[in-house]
């Protein structure tokens, strides 16, 4: 099968397109994948920049979608969406059964390339951290990438008012078709989103950027609102006074989807168990990602990195 590893911790340019052994099943699910996502840790991966530094060569990507070859608990056939810890830019990979998440019929494989890894980070940081209630505000920043794209289909699925925080026009049509009800521009944000909500702040604000732009989050907050931290995409990692917290009872809080996955089994279908039934009815409408060809991957995370994609990026294995 054909497969692109990462050769040394070079970025981009250390990937290289080969003809590898497919991996073994050993009693897990074996999936025939016709495409998988691409996210910011693949690029900090390819630097040696993430937290987990894989063994080299090694194939980069963590999420796919296409249909299993065999597996328990699973018919020949099936289309799935999977959590591939062995990497997804490759074209078969075995998982374990509970990072292999059914699909609806009306969810094109394409698009479910694009799910595991956003909306789950999307739901986890909504529902579980910030806790959100029906009629709240949410603002996000950063909202035309991967997350920020997730996390507004998911608030227009579950009706909750959104902001979007984006750095130029075209991110603001991305997102305004997302499901924002607002878009402001970085420059001059926060003062756009107090004249929005009635000088009130927003209830939570979603942040996978970091940087300056930290403790203006923290004063856009109405009374009880939650920061909820998701990343560093725009390379500095802010420090907090906590006297600010005290002003409003507001709270920063983390998402490490990742980790709380690894620490909780059976988190991750409980997870897909809510999100499944707004993909079969068409609640949580996905918005179609950018497909490129596989060997087109390198240009893919240089995109990232520059902060110049919109959406998000899948790449065809078939």
């Amino acid at each position: 099968m054909l497969a692109l590893r990462l050769t040394e911790f070079a970025g981009p340019d250390a990937l290289r397109l080969e003809e590898v052994d497919e991996p073994r099943a050993a009693g897990r699910v074996v999936v025939e994948l016709d495409a998988a996502g691409v996210t910011y840790p693949d690029l900090l991966q390819s630097q040696g920049l993430y937290q987990v530094k894989r063994e080299l060569p090694c194939v980069l990507g963590t999420e796919g979608a296409g249909t299993v070859r065999e597996g328990p608990g699973f018919t020949p056939g099936q289309r799935v969406a999977v959590l591939a810890s062995e990497g997804a830019w490759q074209q078969v990979v075995v998982a374990d059964d509970d990072k292999v998440l059914p699909l609806p019929d009306n969810v094109p494989l394409t698009t479910a390339a694009a799910l595991p890894v956003n909306y789950l980070t999307g739901h986890f940081a909504l529902r579980r951290r910030a806790k959100v209630e029906p009629g709240e505000t949410v603002l996000v920043h950063g909202a035309a990438g991967g997350v920020g794209v997730a996390a507004l289909n998911l608030c227009r699925a579950w009706g909750l008012r959104a902001i979007a925080v984006v750095s130029d026009d075209r991110k603001a049509k991305v997102a305004t078709a997302a499901g924002a009800d607002h878009v402001v521009l970085v420059d001059g944000w926060l003062d756009a989103v107090r004249e929005y909500t009635g000088r009130r702040g927003v209830d939570v604000v979603l942040d996978p950027v970091g940087g300056d732009r930290f403790t203006d989050s923290l004063r856009s907050l109405g009374p009880e609102g939650r920061v909820v931290v998701l990343g560093f995409t725009g390379g500095g990692i802010p420090t907090v006074k906590v006297n600010r917290l005290l002003l409003n009872n507001t709270s920063v809080l983390g998402a490490g989807w990742g980790e709380i996955v690894r620490q909780e089994p059976g988190y991750l279908r409980r997870q897909w168990d809510e999100l499944y039934p707004l993909l079969a009815d068409g609640r949580l409408q996905v918005t179609e990602p950018e497909a490129r060809p596989l060997t087109e991957a390198g240009d893919a995370l240089r995109a990232l990195g520059e902060r110049s994609v919109a959406g998000k990026i899948v790449l065809s294995l078939r």
